[in-house]
């Protein structure tokens, strides 16, 4: 049997499961490999936390030779106001596959009180260290089920296509030092209240991570950064990210990882005059997945000295 009839039978597999359950279920925002390097999309209560105004764009799984394999695009921004005080950002978050796709578009805010710890750190570090956020959101997500696309005829399930517009509403806070940092989010914590389609069936998501900076005064140019981002949603297991990377002087990266019962994740970045950095990361697929391994990027920008503390 080729890949593109595998993907078929996946997907009539779901569809028979969705016609007994007489359900749907709205895809959630996607888990990046990168989280680390834009962790807004996740927790609105990062946004202004970089000391510069910040944009990424990032996508997932788009150079992907397999019909219907996952896929993955968000393009965000934040930045901080009222003297650092209060975050403000946007973001689209679009996740696809097969014959559905959730595109999310959303606002956020959030509220930040400082702590006056006195930690060592490089002088090249740079970001806002000592601070308690809690962040809040308000967004559309756009769902679609192309059910006709798979020509499957004699099933009323497949009969027309479903769409449908899904008011969301997300919170998060996030703890963050100099050398620890931990968050928690959901990016939508009504799930199908406001959905006027009682067919719809959406669970919630909640993100729940933490990480440590390692950096001694006799190796000022390197950062060593171990992270863990912890996803649940009902219905599905626990998933988590288990990553590790080394920053030096914020000029490269390297790092890896890996997510439990799917892939193990590499990656390397490059920070380019000063302004712009670049992360690649690559998934390789575990338990032979018949998606295969995917490549994903993340680009950023930051306004002003950008990711130099100079």
């Amino acid at each position: 049997m080729n890949f593109r009839k595998k993907i078929t039978a996946i997907t009539v597999i779901i569809g028979f499961i969705i016609s007994l359950t007489n359900s749907v279920a709205a895809q959630q925002t996607p888990l990046f490999s990168e989280y680390n390097y834009n962790p807004f999309i996740i927790n609105p209560a990062y946004a202004g936390l970089t000391p510069n105004t910040e944009f990424s764009i990032s996508n997932s799984g788009f150079f992907s030779p397999f019909e219907g394999s996952p896929k993955s695009f968000s393009l965000s921004g934040h930045g901080s106001i009222n003297n650092n005080k209060m975050g403000l950002g946007a973001g689209i978050v679009s996740d696809e596959i097969g014959v559905t796709k959730s595109t999310s578009f959303f606002a956020a805010y959030a509220y930040k009180i400082y702590f006056d710890f006195d930690n060592d750190r490089p002088y090249w570090q740079n970001y806002h260290p000592n601070v308690l956020s809690f962040g809040i959101t308000a967004g559309i997500q756009q769902y679609q089920d192309n059910l006709t696309e798979l020509g499957i005829t004699n099933d009323y399930v497949f009969a027309e296509d479903i769409n449908a517009t899904i008011p969301t509403i997300g919170v998060g806070f996030l703890f963050n030092l100099n050398t620890l940092y931990v968050g928690f989010s959901s990016p939508n914590v009504i799930g199908d209240a406001l959905v006027s389609d009682k067919s719809f069936n959406i669970s919630n998501t909640y993100y729940g991570y933490f990480g440590y900076r390692f950096f001694n005064n006799r190796f000022q140019d390197l950062i060593i950064k171990p992270n863990v981002l912890l996803k649940h949603e009902k219905g599905a297991p626990l998933q988590a990210d288990i990553n590790v990377a080394v920053s030096v002087r914020n000029k490269f990266e390297l790092g890896g990882g890996y997510r439990t019962s799917n892939s193990f994740n590499l990656l390397a970045g490059l920070y380019v005059f000063n302004n712009f950095r670049l992360i690649y990361n690559y998934n390789i697929a575990t338990n032979d997945s018949p998606l295969g391994n995917t490549h994903g990027f993340i680009l950023s920008y930051q306004l002003k000295n950008g990711y130099t503390n100079n």
